[in-house]
């Protein structure tokens, strides 16, 4: 239990590091993230929208208890994975760059089975 539990904070913390870390330009608008999404097609006003969504998506599945809303979280936080991976193969064709995208969706099932596998143990 205790080497579930320490896997399991290991990965989340990598997960939520790499999800702030990406939310962080989201919400500072900064135009970079600008450009990269009017490249995308999408109008500049949905980044902030975006990073906050994930911002509170990493609180909320950092946060110990709330079952629902850790798992309305991980649910956001696929779809979000899943669509920005979608725009950019859809506008860009298929890159090797893409495969990136492996890694967060790589840490975010692994923290969403460890999840569920320590909420299902006794006295959790």
């Amino acid at each position: 239990m205790k080497k579930t539990k320490i896997f399991y904070w290991t990965v989340t913390g990598l997960f939520s590091a790499l999800l702030l870390l990406s939310a962080i330009p989201d919400i500072l608008s900064v135009p970079e993230a600008k450009t990269f999404m009017a490249h995308l097609g999408y109008p500049g006003y949905i980044l902030p929208f975006l990073g906050v969504a994930k911002a509170l998506g990493v609180i909320a599945i950092l946060v110990p208890g709330f079952p629902r809303i850790k798992e309305w979280a991980y649910a956001g936080i696929f779809f979000d994975l899943l669509g920005a991976t979608y725009s950019q193969i859809s506008n860009d064709g298929f890159k090797p760059g893409v495969l990136f995208m492996v890694l967060p969706f790589a840490l975010l099932f692994l923290s969403y089975g460890l999840c569920h596998k320590i909420q299902r143990q006794p006295g959790n």
